[in-house]
């Protein structure tokens, strides 16, 4: 049956003597040889995302060289999608395009059809990140003032740039999976009363739930839903603008003892993501989910790489195997001094390391900037922080960012299921694969080697055989 699974999941239930003789008359060419399309991306820039001509076909035997063995009888993590984050400069400079450049923008980022990439997965700030061009949160006021009801909550800066983006994305893909941080409290909640640095006063603990609650009740009165919230973005980090330090201690307390309760009084779906922040601070996650009293309200942890080794998200896993794991930020530029697009790098680190070690998406930073790279704010904000996309009025230019997530976002839809592949090795480049739900399976090689590699494709007794030129990246499907 997996043959006709494999075509259409709705294939009717027929008699199994039917089966046999329906596919011995109507498909012995994909039950013993299927095909295999490749899609390659090269550093020099002459394949870019691109079909390659021509189709390999699996055969009895395999040729010289390492094999990569493909078996999907053994699956780990569902798929929740690959993306980028939409910051308010994101949105801000995507707003300024005339409609029709930024209608055909957003087609091709997150449609389906022809040239399009299919990204499935966003996140955004609470308030501004360091890539807004002004710090801001939803409840902002004089020095010496406060506002414990909350009467002067609104979305302010965001009804005019994210929420008119995101409007425009979910009529394109209504499934699209949203993720929301907070850079900082309102200052009038911080031990420095600032916008950067200092710590949540656990006075306000109560009213801070308050205010994400809100914050997540007003973004469904625009139609957007939040599907994940985490507590605060690189809680470990006081040095951007905007920024809030939060210890896992305090985390701890502040899920168990206010924003848990107050999420699961509100009656909404939004899940807890706890952490989100490097991978070289893994007991920051798994000191939390020993908690029983504060793991209960979580539904995982994010990790971002700037830091550490990839591998910190199985050891997390490995803590708490019942809870998921979100790789939701990385920033990866191109470098000035170097032309070439070095895509099998943030491919092999990123996109195969995340999935490998248990993340349900990847979530690049950001998704555009304009030729400066800005918008950002000061005295803390990022003004190195290349987009996947660069904005300059229409003019449209795609970064390396945008062709990593690119191979994995046009592939691999959501729901798909991670499946066992061989082991990377010396000689085995760095891979990794899924089934989608339509049944197609989609294997991603890195090359990040100085030399070309060939290498064998092993699926249900049958192989193919390939090669990927140096630093280069490849999506195989069949």
């Amino acid at each position: 049956m997996r043959i006709f699974q494999a075509i259409s999941p709705s294939f009717p239930r027929i008699a199994a003597s039917s089966v046999l003789l329906l596919g011995a008359l109507a498909l012995p060419a994909y039950a013993s040889n299927p095909k295999v399309t490749q899609w390659l991306t090269t550093p020099d820039r002459t394949s870019l995302l691109a079909k390659q001509p021509g189709q390999l076909r699996f055969k009895d035997a395999s040729g010289a060289g390492p094999t990569i063995e493909v078996d999907d009888a053994k699956t780990f993590q569902t798929m929740d999608g690959f993306g980028f984050a939409l910051t308010g400069g994101s949105a801000e400079l995507i707003m300024r395009m005339t409609p029709k450049a930024r209608t055909s923008l957003l087609h091709e980022l997150f449609g389906v059809k022809g040239n399009a990439i299919g990204v499935s997965y966003l996140r955004v700030s609470i308030g501004s990140s360091d890539m807004n061009d002004h710090v801001f949160t939803y409840d902002d006021l004089p020095q010496g003032e406060k506002d414990l009801s909350l009467e002067h909550f609104n979305l302010g800066p965001d009804l005019k740039d994210v929420i008119p983006v995101l409007k425009e994305i979910l009529a394109i893909n209504p499934r699209i999976s949203i993720l929301a941080s907070p850079w900082s409290a309102p200052s009038w909640m911080k031990t420095n009363d600032d916008p950067k640095g200092g710590s949540l006063k656990p006075e306000y603990y109560e009213v801070y739930s308050r205010y994400l609650v809100k914050y997540i009740e007003a973004m469904r009165s625009q139609g957007i839903t939040i599907a994940a919230i985490t507590i605060q973005n690189e809680p470990l980090n006081p040095k951007n603008t905007p920024s809030m330090y939060m210890s896992s201690e305090e985390q701890a307390q502040f899920i168990r003892q206010a924003f848990g309760p107050q999420l699961r009084k509100s009656n909404l779906a939004t899940k807890i993501v706890l952490y989100d922040h490097n991978c070289d601070k893994p007991e920051y996650a798994t000191s939390i989910l020993k908690d029983p009293e504060a793991s209960q309200y979580v539904d995982g942890s994010g990790f971002h790489l700037y830091g550490g080794t990839i591998d910190a998200m199985t050891t997390v896993h490995d803590a708490a195997p019942q809870k998921n794991l979100y790789f939701t930020e990385q920033m990866i530029i191109d470098q000035k001094s170097d032309p070439t697009l070095q895509i099998a790098k943030p491919v092999s680190r990123v996109v195969i390391g995340a999935t490998e070690n248990w993340s349900r998406n990847v979530l690049l930073w950001n998704l555009a900037a304009d030729p400066q790279f800005g918008p950002h704010t000061s005295n803390g904000g990022c003004p190195v922080c290349e987009g996947a996309i660069t904005l300059d009025g229409d003019k449209v230019t795609r970064n390396l960012a945008f062709y990593t997530v690119g191979q994995a976002s046009k592939f691999i839809p959501v729901g798909s299921t991670r499946i066992a592949s061989s082991p990377a090795s010396a000689e085995v480049p760095p891979h990794v694969a899924f089934r989608t739900p339509a049944g197609k399976h989609v294997l991603i090689v890195a090359n990040p080697g100085a030399e070309a590699k060939t290498f064998n494709i092993r699926f249900e007794g049958k192989a193919v055989s390939t090669s990927l030129g140096a630093n280069a990246a490849a999506t195989y499907t069949w």
